[in-house]
């Protein structure tokens, strides 16, 4: 126990970025966590990391994974938001596979059902709403195909707070009139993907249904805040970071 202790006060010394970098420090971060299990909507049992702040009832941050799935750099994540003071859970999508390769990936995300899926975000944070040690405040945050899902998923059970790093974010009107608390997007001027065109319809459909966003772009390239990845531009990762904690720290706590 003491040695745990000891382990994770050195981990919350260390910047965000250098423990994702480093396997080994990713890895003991994750250990930090505690798998979870609930039962969604339709019946079906599917898990999630939890990491708990030191002081409860907090806020809950619910985190999406990458096309990656559930590794262990998303639950150090999940456990850099537990050290800032909220509880933490990061979803798995992909039912317990985790990819290696981007092949890998590719084809875990090719069979994910949209339902499924769908009906997963909102159990969880049906879940978060009403977890024991919250406050009833949630907030959502995703990257790249995560961060499509935490947008759908604060559709199908509206968020208080979400934040999607380049995910697919051109829903239609008519889901995004569903949101409840703002959104907030991080998006890199070299996506040949996730690009202006697809965010231009973003900002003129919530335009159209009055719903409150913020968008930040960056001279990045897609994938921009993952420092395990080839596209990791440190500045832009931080600001991106530093946004995100101050969002959520306004949208969750006032």
């Amino acid at each position: 126990m003491i040695e745990r202790r000891a382990m994770l006060m050195g981990l919350a010394g260390l910047p965000l970025a250098s423990v994702l970098a480093d396997p080994k420090l990713a890895q003991a971060a994750a250990e930090a966590t505690n798998l979870i299990k609930i039962r969604t909507g339709s019946g079906k049992e599917v898990a999630g990391a939890l990491a708990k702040p030191a002081k409860m009832p907090a806020p809950v941050v619910l985190l999406v994974h990458e096309w990656w799935g559930l590794n262990d750099q998303i639950k150090a994540t999940a456990l850099e938001f537990a050290q800032q003071g909220y509880l933490a859970l990061a979803v798995d999508l992909f039912n317990g596979r985790v990819a290696t390769t981007p092949d890998e990936a590719r084809a875990l995300v090719q069979k994910v059902e949209p339902a499924e899926a769908t009906d997963t975000m909102a159990s969880w944070i049906s879940w978060a709403r009403n977890h024991q040690d919250g406050t009833r405040r949630v907030g959502v945050v995703g990257w790249c195909f995560g961060g499509g899902w935490a947008l759908t998923g604060s559709v199908a059970a509206p968020a208080d707070a979400t934040v999607v790093y380049y995910g697919k974010c051109d829903l239609p009107p008519d889901q995004l009139a569903h949101l409840k608390g703002p959104v907030l997007g991080h998006f890199g001027t070299r996506d040949q993907h996730i690009d202006k065109p697809m965010v231009g319809r973003f900002e003129a459909a919530m335009k159209q249904v009055g719903k409150p966003y913020s968008v930040y772009w960056y001279d990045a390239d897609h994938a921009f805040a993952n420092p395990t990845g080839n596209n990791y531009n440190k500045p832009d990762a931080q600001l991106a970071w530093q946004r995100t904690s101050e969002f959520f720290a306004k949208q969750l706590n006032g």
